[in-house]
């Protein structure tokens, strides 16, 4: 009962969101094409893992400019103080002007709308990890192996315990931790605590980098 409320919902607030924010979606791109013309306006970076680790191509407005990654894993100081830092940087030296600002109110995330829609990701939900952060985490933090087995049990969300409880404040074993207590609850109250805490948390940009 608890999937098919949870499905229900994920495909009505996806619609709604899709219609409220597609014209905040194209005012960012603009802009985005304007400070960057040479880029995509999305991210093109690897697939994220999904429920049962199934990897899917997630949808997020590019606010770094091109080939940041490949360019961050050419700085060998820099990467290892992104992996240290759990897998953030502050400041950030790959950000667009405008960048940090698009991020910090989640203007970024409003295309995964278009996930939940397929099915892909949920409203509520843990983190979308890359696999090479999971697989670099295990091997630091070996005990967190069962954590992020159970975290996989279920599909990443737009929002999660993660956003509201610090967002980049947060490292990744403290992350990890959380997205697997999320996943073992299979609580539609939970799921709805969530949700009314995101506002402000996107309002506030709290924690955001």
């Amino acid at each position: 009962m608890y999937f098919r409320i949870k499905r229900l919902t994920d495909i009505v607030c996806a619609i709604i969101g899709i219609v409220v924010f597609s014209p905040v979606i194209l005012i960012a791109s603009l802009f985005i094409k304007s400070v960057s013309p040479e880029g995509s306006i999305f991210v093109d970076s690897k697939p994220r893992v999904g429920k049962d680790g199934k990897e899917f191509k997630m949808y997020k407005l590019r606010t770094m400019r091109p080939n940041a990654q490949k360019w961050l894993e050419t700085q060998p100081e820099l990467y290892k103080r992104y992996q240290e830092n759990g897998y953030k940087l502050d400041p950030d030296p790959r950000l667009l002007k405008g960048g940090k600002f698009i991020r910090k109110y989640s203007i970024d995330e409003m295309p995964q709308f278009f996930n939940v829609l397929k099915g892909e990701m949920s409203v509520v939900g843990p983190r979308a990890y890359f696999k090479y952060e999971l697989e670099e985490q295990e091997g630091r933090y070996p005990h967190t192996k069962d954590y992020i087995k159970q975290a996989l049990t279920t599909k990443p969300g737009l929002t999660g315990p993660w956003q509201i409880g610090g967002r980049s404040n947060v490292n990744f074993e403290e992350r990890i931790k959380m997205d697997s207590e999320y996943a073992s609850r299979h609580s539609v109250l939970y799921d709805l605590i969530i949700l009314l805490k995101t506002p402000y948390v996107v309002i506030t940009g709290s924690g955001a980098v």
